[in-house]
């Protein structure tokens, strides 16, 4: 599958990728729009839990490569979603205990991509990433992700904390990265496990946190105080690979 970014614009065009299944990852409409054929789009927007962003005429203007946008731009992701389903049934396929890496809303693609092909490359079955506020799939993405984006299946939810709980009932369990954590050379990462990295800024969130078995962090010798979050995410991957070994 190509890398292509799309944008779809137009009332017509954007209402018709809705209810044609595709997955729209960013809406934008006209501030202050409220016509019917908007109304219709805010509409499937909130039933397929899409962000929306209300910018202003210049911005729609700026994004359009059609000027013909009529107030409303799709950002289509340029990748298929899995299930979160689909990444527990890879694990029962390989025979191993579920490894799974959880985004508390990473924002940068191409911090998200970077993570994507730490995920491939330590062996995880897939990533979990939040609706709201995190980057999606983009083009910018599967790049960085080098490919990665092929065989890891990422899997996008309403709510994080929710996820876990029932992840738990599967029999998870979770460690997060966080500075104030026990050295992740101390705890026992075997087993059925979700990773968990934390925003680029402010870390894991607290709801987030508190679902959490553990909270890991890396030991650091240096005088800067924090790894970047992809960098964080292929360390203490690493760890739960040597003791999976």
């Amino acid at each position: 599958m190509g890398y292509q970014e799309m944008n779809i614009e137009g009332r017509n065009a954007v209402i018709e990728a809705f209810r044609s299944g595709k997955t729209v990852d960013k809406l934008y409409i006209l501030d202050g729009c409220q016509d019917g054929p908007v109304m219709t789009i805010k509409r499937e927007a909130k039933k397929h839990d899409t962000m929306v962003k209300y910018v202003t005429k210049e911005r729609l203007d700026q994004m359009s490569q059609t000027g013909k946008h009529q107030g409303v731009i799709a950002v289509i992701a340029a990748y298929d979603y899995a299930e979160v389903e689909d990444i527990l049934q890879k694990a029962r396929d390989k025979g191993e205990a579920p490894f799974i890496f959880l985004l508390d809303n990473i924002e940068d693609p191409h911090n998200l991509g970077a993570i994507i092909r730490t995920a491939n490359l330590a062996g995880a079955h897939g990533v979990i990433i939040p609706k709201n506020r995190a980057v999606g799939l983009t083009a910018t993405v599967a790049r960085t992700s080098a490919g990665a984006l092929n065989y890891t299946p990422v899997a996008k939810v309403t709510n994080l904390s929710k996820t876990i709980e029932e992840l738990k009932k599967e029999g998870m369990w979770f460690v997060c990265a966080d500075m104030g954590g026990t050295s992740m050379y101390q705890l026992d990462l075997k087993g059925p496990i979700g990773l968990v990295i934390g925003n680029e800024g402010d870390g894991v969130s607290r709801l987030v946190r508190e679902k959490c078995d553990f909270i890991a962090s890396i030991p650091m010798k240096g005088d800067i105080d924090s790894l970047n979050a992809s960098v964080a995410a292929g360390v203490l991957a690493y760890e739960i690979v040597r003791q999976r070994g």
